[in-house]
């Protein structure tokens, strides 16, 4: 392939990474937009929900046990968010990543090819410099995937530590809101 054409490819590849990169940013963005919406409406009717029952209240009792039973469906409404929002992102990075991972394996392609190239119309005596490219491309390669791989096991670290978090915190919230109703109970 002649330099021209490869450089058109190449400005072709590069157009069709960013829309691409770009279409999974803004279907991340728009996947938040509508989950913040759907919470800001149940955090609504909630509110109404609990004002409702707030008019109706009397007694202290009644107070302690409307404000208790309150925070367990909100701390777990809150976790149950948080999740959603780690999922949206880790699946937003994943298709970031598809994308990077095909530009990266189009430019690796090119590399070698242009080594080649070099390789072929070079003078005599230049077959270790052709050697030693091939080699770097070689070991870039491997670091890609090395880091690839690591990123990997951290969003799935990531993803386990929440999910510990979120189970630890919600089953503190039901021990917190139990004594609770015991000690008003009292």
């Amino acid at each position: 392939m002649q330099f021209p054409e490869q450089l058109a490819a190449a400005r072709k590849s590069n157009v069709d990474m960013f829309f691409g990169v770009t279409r999974t940013i803004v279907e991340g963005v728009e996947k938040l937009a509508a989950l913040n919406m759907q919470a800001a409406r149940s955090q609504l009717a909630d509110i109404h929900d609990a004002a409702q029952k707030a008019v109706s209240v009397s007694e202290p009792q009644q107070w302690i046990a409307l404000k208790d039973g309150l925070a367990a469906p909100t701390a777990e409404k809150v976790q149950a968010w948080s999740q959603q929002v780690f999922d949206i992102v880790a699946v937003t990075q994943a298709n970031l990543v598809r994308c990077a991972h095909a530009e990266w394996d189009a430019q690796l392609r090119q590399a070698r090819a242009l080594a080649e190239d070099v390789a072929k119309s070079a003078l005599a005596g230049t077959g270790p410099a052709a050697a030693a490219l091939n080699q770097a491309i070689t070991a870039t390669n491997a670091l890609y995937e090395t880091l690839q791989k690591s990123g990997e096991h951290a969003v799935e670290f990531t993803r386990s530590n929440l999910e510990a978090a979120a189970a630890m915190a919600s089953s503190a919230t039901q021990r917190a809101t139990a004594q609770q109703n015991r000690a008003t109970k009292r």
